[in-house]
């Protein structure tokens, strides 16, 4: 995923699914700078900080 692709879910009323390492996470803010978003996991209660050309969409 890039930046711009990012913006665009974030800014979308369409739900789309975004996953890291093949767990679905929803996207709490993001570090331009750094190319970094913080990330939650749907699975729990777990935060962490990723790159952002490591989150995908499947069926994209």
């Amino acid at each position: 995923m890039n930046l711009d692709r990012i913006y665009t879910v974030l800014n979308n009323d369409k739900k789309v699914d975004i996953y890291y390492h093949e767990r679905p996470v929803w996207v709490q803010g993001i570090n331009e700078n750094e190319q970094m978003a913080k990330v939650g996991f749907v699975d729990n209660f777990e935060e962490k900080d990723v790159f952002i050309k490591d989150l995908y969409e499947r069926n994209v």
